[in-house]
């Protein structure tokens, strides 16, 4: 299974449109959003394309009710988890949290797959020796909304354990 993975994105809804909809153009099956949403609205964007939105607060968390509201909808892409999760997709153990130090951190426990993170806006893939004698995969996208940095987000395929940081090309966004 292939993802997107993005963070960051303080309410730059084309920019995030163009990520998501780059990816889903390359064959991802999920998005995983590690927080700085700001506006829950923000994510209307994403429910067109269909694909599945995982996604947790940050540090501007904007209107948690709201983000609990948009994510409650019966026909809503979107699972709001809170300020961090723990998920499992195509059998890897994944979880979200929007500050690198505490990505970090639970990457060293061992339990899990892959630990994804936003926040400081620095776009970076690595490895972590965890505990258990073994690596964690430790993702950070950057901004997709373009925030002080480049706009970037990171296609990542579940099967291989192989992550690439990509910019957002903002040619691909349809008319919002």
């Amino acid at each position: 299974m292939k993802i997107c993975i993005v963070s960051d994105s303080h309410d730059n809804r084309q920019l995030l449109e163009a990520a998501v909809r780059q990816a889903k153009a390359e064959g991802a099956g999920a998005v995983l959003h590690c927080g700085d949403v700001v506006a829950a609205s923000t994510l209307g964007v994403l429910q067109p394309l269909g694909l599945p939105v995982h996604v947790i607060h940050g540090n501007n968390t904007g209107d948690l009710y709201m983000m609990a509201r948009v994510a409650g909808r019966a026909s809503s892409v979107v699972q709001f988890y809170g300020q961090d999760a723990g998920i499992e997709l195509a059998g890897r153990r994944i979880f979200l949290v929007h500050y690198p130090h505490y990505a970090r951190a639970m990457a060293t426990t061992g339990d899990w797959d892959l630990v994804c993170c936003g926040h400081d806006h620095d776009a970076r893939v690595e490895t972590v020796d965890h505990i258990g004698g073994g690596i964690t995969h430790l993702v950070n996208p950057g901004t997709v909304g373009g925030v002080a940095a480049p706009a970037t987000w990171v296609m990542g395929d579940l099967e291989t354990m192989e992550f690439e940081i990509r910019n957002v090309a903002v040619e691909e966004t349809a008319a919002s």
